[in-house]
């Protein structure tokens, strides 16, 4: 009974130093563009919204350039040198989305109602030193098209997505402007971040947030560390479990 005991101590603690090491210092910094080519007087035509690790933490209009500052991180913002440099960055890439739009749109948009433009773009930071980043691209919060910049491939998620994929994935000037926006400026972007915001991070509520412009995909990486480790999980406690049946049965069959 002690043996088990003891058995079932260590598999708890195994799987506290699996999980718990499942990237708790991994950061990721990301911006949500909409871009409507059809805005009524009060909305804007490029509205951007920044999050990181799901807080939300400010919204930009690029026409007039008014900052909203959602939560304490978006507070620190200001007080950040770099900001100025990042809104110009925000607003250029509004720029540029919108005028791709005409040349990405489906052919055969049956839905009622303008067609707006959604693209997010997301670098992340892990505890181990690794970083990368990734942009996603849709219409009317339908995701159509994933980018992967670390392996450069292009994913098509729904149909919608492919002269979109056709257009940008030939368009020497867009890739060469994508991969300096994510894997360039808004890596550093969040390394300037961290070091006003780690400590908030860890102790701040996430604030109530704005609904995202495409769904959030978390970082592929992390997807998968969490899967291995889940099935690592399992067949440890499957062969400790095994172990402490066989040991049991020999005791049994040895006091007989």
């Amino acid at each position: 009974m002690g043996d088990s005991k003891s058995s079932l101590v260590f598999l708890v603690l195994l799987l506290i130093v699996l999980f718990s090491g499942t990237s708790s210092d991994a950061h990721y910094l990301s911006y949500n563009f909409t871009i409507d080519p059809q805005p009524r007087d009060d909305q804007p035509w490029c509205e951007v919204q920044g999050e990181v690790d799901q807080k939300v933490f400010l919204s930009y209009d690029c026409g007039t350039a008014k900052i909203n500052y959602l939560s304490p991180l978006g507070e620190e913002v200001k007080r950040m040198s770099a900001w100025e440099t990042q809104t110009h960055t925000l607003r250029d890439t509004g720029d540029l989305l919108q005028e791709q739009m005409p040349d990405v749109t489906p052919e055969k948009h049956t839905d009622k109602g303008p067609l707006t433009l959604q693209a997010r773009m997301t670098c992340w930071h892990e505890d181990n030193g690794h970083t990368s980043a990734f942009w996603e691209s849709g219409f009317n919060g339908q995701l159509c098209l994933l980018f992967d910049l670390e392996n450069g491939h292009w994913t098509m998620v729904h149909p919608g997505g492919r002269q979109m994929r056709e257009k940008w994935e030939n368009d020497r000037a867009v890739m060469d402007f994508f991969k300096k926006v994510s894997m360039g400026e808004c890596r550093a972007w969040l390394q300037a971040f961290l070091v006003r915001w780690e400590k908030m991070l860890k102790t701040s509520a996430p604030p109530t947030t704005v609904p995202a412009t495409v769904q959030p995909t978390a970082p592929a990486s992390n997807r998968i560390t969490e899967i291995v480790l889940v099935v690592l999980a399992i067949f440890v406690i499957l062969s400790i479990i095994a172990w402490i049946l066989f040991k049991k049965r020999r005791q049994c069959f040895q006091e007989a």
